[in-house]
C-alpha cells in the first residue's frame, strides 16, 4: 500500500475480530482511538472453531479453511481498514501549515493562526509564561534579625527594633512585659519588692539627675541648679 502521510506514530489494537488504531499527537502524545472495524472473515473463523468444540469433523475442517482465507485475504483487508482509520483520524487531528507536524486540537492547535502551538503560540499563552515568578515573603528570625538591626557604632537602636527591653510586649514565651519596675537581672517584676522574686537580686535605686551644665547632683526636686542657677 502507498505510504501514508499522517502522524509519526500509532499503535496497531486490531485483533481476530476486528481492526482499530491509536494515533498520537506530535507534539504532546495526545491519542485518539479510531472506531473499531469488523473482520468479517476472522469473525466467521471464530464461530466454527468454537463450532468444532462440539460437533468435530467438518466444522474443524471449515474452521482451518477459514483460517487459510483469512492469512491470504488479511493483508489487503487490514490495509483497506487502515487506510479509513487514518482518513477518521486526519478528522480530528490538525496538521500544522509550517512545520508539517498533527497535532491534537485540545491542547497543541491555535485555530486563529492554523499552525499549531510551537509555531505560532497564542498571545495570552505566552503572555503569561514570560511574567516573573512572584517574590517570596521575607521571613523574620529574631535571633539574626534583632543583631542587625542593632547599631553598635552609636549606641542607639533602629527605629524598627524595640528603643528598651523593658518596654511593655511580648517576651520570648509568649507573655507580656511588666509595665512597672523590673529586675534588672532577669526581668521580672519587682513592683515594690526590695529583692526580685525570681532571682533574689537587690533592687536597684534610680539614679539621682545632675546639672546638665556643672554636674552637681540634685538632691531635692527642683526647677534650678543650685550651685550654678542652670534651669533643669
Amino acid at each position: 500500500m502507498p505510504v501514508i502521510q499522517f502522524v509519526s506514530r500509532m499503535d496497531n489494537q486490531s485483533s481476530e475480530k476486528g481492526y482499530q488504531w491509536k494515533f498520537y499527537c506530535d507534539t504532546c502524545g495526545n491519542g485518539y482511538l479510531s472506531s473499531f472495524q469488523t473482520n468479517m472473515i476472522g469473525a466467521a473463523g471464530g464461530v466454527l472453531r468454537a463450532a468444532s468444540n462440539f460437533m468435530g469433523g467438518w466444522a474443524s475442517k471449515a474452521g482451518s479453511s477459514t483460517n487459510d482465507l483469512q492469512r491470504a485475504l488479511g493483508g489487503t483487508a487490514m490495509d483497506h481498514a487502515l487506510q479509513n482509520a487514518v482518513q477518521e483520524g486526519k478528522t480530528h487531528f490538525h496538521q500544522c501549515t509550517r512545520c508539517a507536524k498533527w497535532v491534537c486540537p485540545e491542547v497543541c492547535w491555535n485555530a486563529q493562526a492554523n499552525m499549531c502551538n510551537v509555531c505560532a503560540p497564542k498571545p495570552a499563552e505566552q503572555m503569561w509564561g514570560a511574567q516573573p515568578p512572584a517574590p517570596a515573603a521575607p521571613s523574620y528570625d529574631p535571633m539574626f534579625d534583632s543583631p542587625r538591626r542593632t547599631d553598635y557604632h552609636s549606641g542607639n537602636l533602629d527605629m524598627g527594633a524595640p528603643t528598651s527591653p523593658m518596654a511593655p510586649g511580648p517576651n520570648a514565651w509568649g507573655t507580656p512585659r511588666p509595665a512597672g519596675p523590673v529586675c534588672g537581672n532577669c526581668g521580672a517584676d519587682m513592683g515594690s519588692a526590695k529583692f526580685c522574686p525570681e532571682c533574689g537580686s537587690a533592687a536597684r535605686a534610680a539614679a539621682k539627675p545632675s546639672c546638665t551644665r556643672c554636674g552637681t547632683v540634685i538632691n531635692s526636686p527642683t526647677k534650678f541648679c543650685p550651685e550654678c542657677g542652670n534651669r533643669l
